[in-house]
């Protein structure tokens, strides 16, 4: 059966390649995966029918022949088992790339959601102002901790794996603050995945869909 994932209809990053099914459709590029997309609206998103696949409420979903998934690093991890392209044969190197996936999601995006929210959703609060600096170095000590691994290598681990796909991904959240600038290596390593023919597709794949439905 052919491969289903949910997107925005509309979505709110204005076609940026930041919301969350980028990282699918970068998955399933890479993998060389036939997917078909089916838009959904912040309305349709809270229905009963999406909340049957996402109990959250959320974008995106997967389903395949009856299997429904959701949250992004388990689709990610999901379709690089299943496929080839996105971790190495090597088991030892297969389990260090996935804790690259794990390290992505739960120690790094982390702060920088955080400051996205501080920026976006709280710089009206009165104590916006004293806390906004405390989020900014939180997110510089974990990028400076990714830069020292990450040195002058292409890729964190080797060759490019889901690791990297989830690391590049969400270290784009903060491409646009000039963060990245104090650390060119990380930038380099941002502009190499972005340079995968990949991502290219999925990015454009995403910046169309928003594109048509505005």
């Amino acid at each position: 059966m052919t491969i289903t994932i949910t997107a925005f209809a509309r979505s709110p990053d204005g076609g940026r390649g930041l919301a969350r099914d980028t990282r699918v459709r970068w998955a399933l590029e890479e993998t060389g995966q036939a997917y078909d997309v089916r838009p959904l609206s912040f309305e349709a998103m809270k229905r009963p029918a999406h909340m049957a696949l996402h109990p959250f409420g959320q974008i995106p979903t997967y389903e395949e022949d009856g299997l429904v998934l959701f949250e992004t690093g388990a689709i990610v991890l999901h379709v690089a088992q299943r496929h080839p392209g996105l971790l190495p044969a090597d088991a030892d190197a297969r389990a260090r790339a996935i804790s690259w996936m794990f390290a992505a999601v739960n120690t790094v995006e982390p702060p920088i959601l955080e400051l996205a929210n501080a920026r976006l959703l709280e710089h009206d609060k009165p104590w916006n102002e004293e806390r906004l600096p405390l989020v900014e170095e939180r997110v510089r000590v974990r990028l400076a901790q990714l830069s020292a691994r990450l040195g002058h290598a292409d890729w964190l681990d080797g060759g490019f794996s889901a690791g990297d796909l989830m690391m590049a991904s969400v270290l784009l959240r903060v491409k646009s603050s000039g963060m990245l600038d104090a650390f060119p290596d990380l930038a380099s390593y941002v502009a190499r995945a972005e340079s995968r023919p990949a991502y290219v597709r999925a990015f454009e794949a995403q910046r169309l869909a928003f594109v048509g439905a505005a």
